[in-house]
């Protein structure tokens, strides 16, 4: 018998990179393919983080239940943390929650924070994952595009004021995937002031904290009263490459924070103590191998870019995260040049089209492979025929 799933079911798409996984999947000439399509991590987790894993496996208070909130340890480290790198003081018992990675914070907050029917405004393109995470709380996604002229930052002027009354959520995301943009301190404080103006909260996804290249990233939670309007959401997954470990965090307004741990106590499980553990020593490390990681992406960065500029394309180099954003030629839809470059160079890039309209004459490439790879995909774009 085939039983008849909730609306809801119905009104889910399909999982993007699931989708690309797919394609990937079907390729024949899979020795030769070279995947730029996803932002899974390549390098390994630094070896003292896995160290402190190891020791913290023996332990016999690791193996029973944690606690829903995260181990105070961890909680402490996070606090440490984001007073060291951001001069950000935080208050572990009320206004931080960890999850089993921070997309589990992305699809909470709108659970927690929407009635049916309410908004929340994003930017386009975006994650893809928001969409089914605003979907799933029955609510609405209005979306402001991100341009080139505008250094893919969204015009909060734009929105137009019946979607203010009714959003209850703005959802940021920088660095932003998949622009390679960052977010200016002018900016946050404009969404500050927006959220404070229209009693809505504002959200970062900071997945990206540590990847930037040019200077240090702005958090949300610097901007003066951002505690009183604001949450950011970030993972150790980019930052130490431990994205297979699933550890991330949530923090910022107390009311939003208690209401995700009510919610979170029901829905999810806790984290591994001793992969707690573990992401204790990386948060209190001297940062010196995620120094090493975010170089060896702008390394990277800097040879796609400068060899895909030879060959003529339009490319501008991201800001941060590790991908870089890539006009099609006029011709050509990103779904269609996607289809091109899969067919004549055995490479699989991701269709712009997946993180929204806006992205449709795009293509997003990936930094997760070693420069030998790169300039080996550089060689295979330049016998492209189109």
């Amino acid at each position: 018998m085939q039983f008849l799933t909730s609306n809801k079911m119905a009104d889910i798409v399909p999982n993007f990179f699931e989708q690309l996984d797919k394609k990937i999947s079907q390729i024949e000439d899979k020795g030769s393919m070279i995947d730029l399509a996803k932002g899974n991590p390549d390098q390994p987790t630094p070896e003292f983080i896995i160290e402190s894993l190891k020791k913290a496996v023996d332990l016999k208070t690791n193996h029973g239940y944690t606690p829903f909130n995260g181990k105070q340890n961890f909680l402490d480290a996070i606090a440490r943390y984001y007073q060291r790198i951001y001069n950000i003081e935080i208050e572990t018992k009320s206004e931080i929650l960890t999850f089993n990675g921070s997309v589990i914070g992305i699809s909470a907050i709108p659970q927690v924070i929407l009635n049916p029917g309410d908004y929340v405004i994003t930017t386009d393109p975006c994650y893809p994952e928001y969409y089914t995470a605003v979907s799933l709380a029955g609510g609405k996604l209005y979306q402001l595009p991100l341009t080139r002229q505008n250094h893919y930052l969204p015009d909060l002027s734009k929105i137009p004021h019946e979607i203010v009354k009714q959003a209850k959520i703005l959802l940021l995301n920088y660095p932003n995937n998949p622009t390679g943009a960052t977010a200016t301190e002018e900016f946050f404080k404009q969404a500050i002031e927006f959220g404070k103006k229209n009693k809505i909260l504002v959200v970062n996804d900071f997945a990206y904290a540590a990847i930037a290249y040019d200077q240090r990233p702005v958090s949300l939670l610097q901007i003066e009263g951002a505690k009183d309007y604001a949450v950011e959401l970030n993972t150790l997954s980019k930052t130490y490459d431990m994205a297979g470990w699933r550890v991330g965090y949530v923090l910022g307004n107390e009311s939003v924070v208690t209401a995700l741990k009510k919610y979170h106590s029901h829905v999810y499980s806790t984290i591994f103590g001793a992969i707690q553990d573990a992401a204790v020593a990386g948060l209190d490390s001297d940062q010196e191998a995620v120094n090493h990681i975010r170089d060896t992406y702008q390394k990277r960065r800097d040879v796609l870019v400068a060899g895909l500029r030879n060959l003529g394309w339009d490319v501008e180099e991201p800001q941060g995260a590790f991908f870089v954003w890539i006009k099609t030629p006029a011709e050509y839809g990103g779904q269609k040049f996607a289809e091109l470059i899969l067919k004549q160079a055995n490479v699989v890039v991701a269709p712009g089209i997946g993180f929204g309209p806006s992205g449709k004459n795009y293509i997003r490439l990936s930094l997760t492979h070693d420069e030998k790879i790169l300039k080996e995909v550089i060689k295979r774009f330049s016998v492209l025929e189109y």
